[in-house]
Formats: C-alpha cells, structure tokens, sequence
C-alpha cells in the first residue's frame, strides 16, 4: 500500500524507547495520519502506568490497554509448558508473548478499520517475524509498517537523541539502556556489556536483577513447594487451588527469593546471528522442573521419548513466530493427548537457584515399588531376561561371527 493511502494505523505500544519516538515519527512520514495506540499487558506491572497520557502528548489519538494475561497464561505459556519446550534452554518468555500481542492488535485494526499495522521491532531481531507472521495469519491484507527497516535511525543512542529533539520523555538513560523485555513470564536483558560473552552478568549489582535475587544472595535455609497439576496444567500450590495468573506471580515470588530461574546463554537467533541474553523466569523454572518430575512416573518409555524429540519442533515452532500454523496445533493436540494422567503433585525443595526433587505422587503413576524393588517380587522373573537379551543382542552377535569371514574394509 502507498503511503499517501494509509489513514490511520495501529501502533504496538509500549512507551518504551522504540514505540515512544514511533508515533511522531510515524505522523511526519505517513502525511500526519492517525495513530492507534495498543497496549497488550501480559504482566509489564508499573511498565504501563501513565501510557495513556504519554500517547496522546506525542500524537496518537486514543489508547487501547488490553489485558491479556490471563489469555497470555492460559492459551500460550500453559501449552508451551505442557510440552516441555525449550529454545536452547530459553523457556520461550518473549516468544510466545508476541502472538498473543499481535492477535490483539489484529482484533483491534479490524475493529478501528486501520489501513496499517506497526510495530517497533529492530531489523536484527526475532521479534518482528513473530509479529508479522502472526498479522499474516489473523489479517493477511494489512499492511505492515516497521520503522527500523525503513528510517535513518542506527542505534539506541540515536533513538534518544530523536527523543531528546521532539521533547519525548523517557524512563530510561544512556548508562542504564539495558534492552529489557518484562512480562508475567520472565525478563530479559541485553545490551551494554552484556553483549560480551567475556563479561559475567552484574547479578548482585543493585537494580539488575528485578524478579529476584542471586543465588548467593538467596536465604541459607531451603524453601519447599509442592505443586499440583491436573492433566499437565498447574492448578494449585502447597495445597491452595491459584487461577492461572495468580500461581504465575506467586512461583515467581516464591522462585525470585530463592535465586531460581537465572539463565545466561548465547543464543542463535532466528535471523541467523547470535545474541547473548540474560533471563529471569523463577516461576517458570519451577513449573518446568515440576512437571518433568511428574512425567517421570505418569509418562511411558516410548511416549516420552517422543514427547521429548517434538518439544524441540514445538520450541523451534514457537521460537521462530509460527503459533497460528497448523502445526502447532496438531502438536498440541498430541501433548494434550498424553497429558490426560499428568495429573498429581509434586514436591521440590528450593535452595540458593537449585530445585531438588522432594518427591512425586500421582493416581496414574506407573512405577511399580514391587517390581522395581531389589528384593523379591511376583511380577518378573529374573530367569526371563536371558532369553530377551539373546534375542535383542542376536543382530550383535551375528554381525561379529560373520564379519569373521569378511573382505578387509578400507579406511
């Protein structure tokens, strides 16, 4: 679409550096149109408040503030869990994040009748294809603007400096102008000198750290949780049943003082560079380890093995921006599948950033005390296993007598 037809657009809106300058920017490149400011809240807290007032200063004509954290909890981070998927250890905070943000602003464009859709994200960064990716699948005729691919702007010290020019205000500074993304999940760090991997991460440095606390810094006595999930879905801690948002922020308590959910990698972004991040995600740790725990004794051999092979698919899935694909859905449709007896609870001692299993109990548990017992039993035979390991090891045993008789093989 050409500039000159686009009216009005729909801007996701965070009052951050990025979408503060957007908007204005937006008002002398697009021929003063109108802009809609969007807000998902999937749990940035005080990262919201005075949103409004700022909008409407540099120029947008009204602003929507969504709640989504229920919907963010329930329909993308609890299906994300269920299946155990990890990006390269990452627990996904970000990513799943955006399509339930942009599905948002899909509904709210429609709504407004908007020629456009814009966001703030960089031209480095994952961000920008889950964007779109999911405006493509929910309105696949919008137009799509991203300023960093078109404006002259380089870096973050410029984007403050165009701030400083048109009298923005900003929270942040040059010294402290951490990338940071905050939701009910996790936060993430990146920037200044993390964006070398020779530097160790400021942990105990005041103010770094917002969800919790290092590990050295955490209490010198254990804190024990137990966490009960229905169908592979967290439902209750120590006993009291939690909405899903509710246990979200109370493990995240419970976690952040005890140094648990700290993660410093080097990650492989999906743009094909590497980037090097900090996350916090206390909460979510717990969850990941409780229901590894659980599956443990409620999941078979085979069944988890294969649950465990998809979850890097599902993590790639989710990772790479593609929640609203066929695939992903026929993917949960499998975890949820095999999560009809992840039902129980289990037990964690937390301790100075470890989570050690204090123990696991579930109606559907398939370990067996007395067959797996060293002393004697009614259920298997020990005599049995010579015959099952003459017949697994038979291809063994046949390949080494007749390669006896083989040509030498080159090297």
């Amino acid at each position: 679409m050409k500039k000159e037809n686009i009216k009005k657009v729909v801007l996701a809106y965070s009052g951050g550096l990025d979408t503060s300058i957007i908007i204005p920017w937006l008002k002398e490149n697009y021929n003063n149109c109108e802009v809609v400011a969007v807000s998902g809240d999937v749990g940035q807290g005080t990262e919201l408040d005075g949103l409004e007032e700022k909008a409407k200063a540099t120029g947008a004509s009204k602003l929507y503030v969504l709640d989504l954290k229920k919907d963010f909890v329930e329909n993308y981070i609890f299906p994300t869990l269920k299946f155990g998927a990890k990006y390269e250890d990452y627990l996904l905070g970000t990513s799943f994040a955006r399509p339930c943000i942009a599905k948002a602003l899909a509904d709210i464009a429609i709504k407004e009748g908007a020629d456009a859709i814009c966001h703030g994200c960089t031209g480095k960064g994952n961000d920008q294809v889950r964007f779109e990716l999911t405006l493509k699948a929910l309105c696949p005729d919008m137009a799509i603007i991203a300023p960093w691919r078109e404006w002259d702007i380089k870096s973050r010290d410029e984007e403050i400096d165009y701030a400083e020019a048109h009298h923005i205000p900003l929270k942040i500074n040059r010294e402290t102008n951490y990338s940071k993304d905050k939701n009910l999940w996790h936060l993430s760090h990146e920037g200044l000198d993390l964006e070398s991997p020779a530097n160790e991460p400021q942990y105990n440095h005041p103010g770094f750290l917002e969800l919790g606390v290092s590990p050295e810094q955490a209490p010198d006595t254990p804190t024990y949780v137990t966490i009960h999930f229905e169908k592979g879905v967290p439902t209750a801690v120590d006993g009291k049943e939690m909405g899903a948002v509710e246990l979200v922020e109370y493990l995240n308590k419970l976690g952040g003082e005890n140094g648990i959910g700290l993660l410093d990698i080097v990650e492989n972004r999906l743009v094909g560079m590497k980037s090097r991040g900090v996350y916090e995600t206390p909460g979510g740790a717990i969850l990941y380890k409780a229901i590894n725990v659980l599956e443990t004794i409620t999941l078979d051999k085979e069944s988890a093995h294969l649950k465990e092979q998809l979850a890097q698919k599902y993590a790639d899935i989710v990772y790479n921006g593609q929640w609203f694909t066929p695939l992903r859905e026929a993917l949960d449709a499998f975890a949820n599948s095999l999560a009809k007896t992840v039902t129980g609870d289990v037990k964690l001692k937390l301790y100075k950033g470890n989570m050690i299993n204090a123990g696991v109990t579930s109606p559907f548990t398939l370990y067996d005390e007395q067959t797996a017992s060293f002393g004697e039993d009614e259920d298997y035979n020990q005599a049995d296993a010579a015959g099952f390991i003459n017949l697994f090891g038979l291809s063994i045993k046949e390949r080494a007598k007749l390669s006896k008789s083989w040509p030498k093989i080159e090297d």
